[in-house]
């Protein structure tokens, strides 16, 4: 199992889980940094790792006159702001080749959404920057299936690869979650990451937008820990009836501290086991 380290944070083999959280999208400096704040004074008391998590584009919308943030350049803008005022790793989606330079020069992590995980020029070319590369299982891919995804980042000399999981296909407007996904990714010798609040969504479930079973984010997470993964993304926002984008699937801040205290009490069983 390779380790990857991301500045202090040790993902991976038996290190503790670590938490990757933010709002879906970037909805304005002050508000995004104000969520960052709040998870990270949670992952602070805990002391659980955190990366921060937001999206400066949201490419993939059910509608075209869906909200997709303030796009790479004032998000780029926004993300090394928050950076340097957390003092956090931050990751977000890059979704085309030309998107891979400017967003290395900012972020820690480069995020490939799911819809992508098989686009082999933005795969190479986020591995040649040498940043950690997370890959997002897509939702029509079996778990063997990201062998493939792991030898183009290879071929580009890159060996700091996440692999994440956020559900299936299951019919119309439906993922679902099959935990054995997540043993057979890792045995492919990367960290895995499991999505805790993607695999709830209903995808397109509202007709111009994406629906979700908010309620069912603790069990999944519980259920993931317990199977080992090494790291959790979550999007979490203050108020997810007002959110721009996924506020369906979208877990309360307030209701983070107690899923983590779970979380890590599953994680120092599930650790010995890794």
């Amino acid at each position: 199992m390779n380790t990857v380290s991301i500045g202090s944070i040790a993902v991976g083999g038996k290190n503790p889980v670590v938490l990757i959280a933010g709002p879906c999208v970037i909805e304005g400096y002050e508000r995004t940094l104000a969520i960052g704040r709040g998870i990270k004074a949670i992952a602070d008391r805990l002391g659980m790792p955190y990366i921060f998590k937001a999206s400066f584009d949201k490419a993939n919308r059910s509608s075209f006159n869906s909200f997709r943030g303030p796009g790479l350049t004032d998000g780029l803008a926004i993300l090394k702001s928050i950076r340097e005022e957390l003092g956090v790793p931050v990751v977000s989606d890059i979704h085309c080749a030309t998107q891979v330079e400017p967003a290395a020069e900012v972020l820690d992590i480069l995020q490939i959404p799911a819809f992508l995980c098989r686009q082999t020029d933005l795969v190479y070319q986020a591995g040649l920057t040498g940043k950690v590369v997370n890959v997002k299982k897509g939702q029509f891919l079996a778990p063997l299936d990201m062998k493939n995804v792991i030898n183009k980042i290879r071929e580009a000399g890159n060996e700091k690869i996440l692999l994440t999981e956020r559900g299936f296909s299951f019919g119309y407007n439906n993922l679902v979650v099959d935990m054995r996904a997540l043993p057979i990714m890792r045995s492919l010798g990367y960290p895995v990451v499991f999505d805790a609040t993607h695999s709830v969504q209903l995808p397109g479930g509202a007709g111009t937008s994406s629906s979700g079973q908010r309620e069912f984010v603790p069990n999944l997470t519980r259920a993931a820990v317990a199977a080992g993964v090494d790291a959790l993304f979550m999007e979490v926002h203050d108020n997810p009836a007002e959110a721009l984008s996924d506020g369906p699937n979208m877990l309360y801040l307030d209701q983070l501290e107690d899923l983590l205290k779970d979380v890590q009490a599953i994680d120092n069983v599930a650790r010995k086991h890794r």
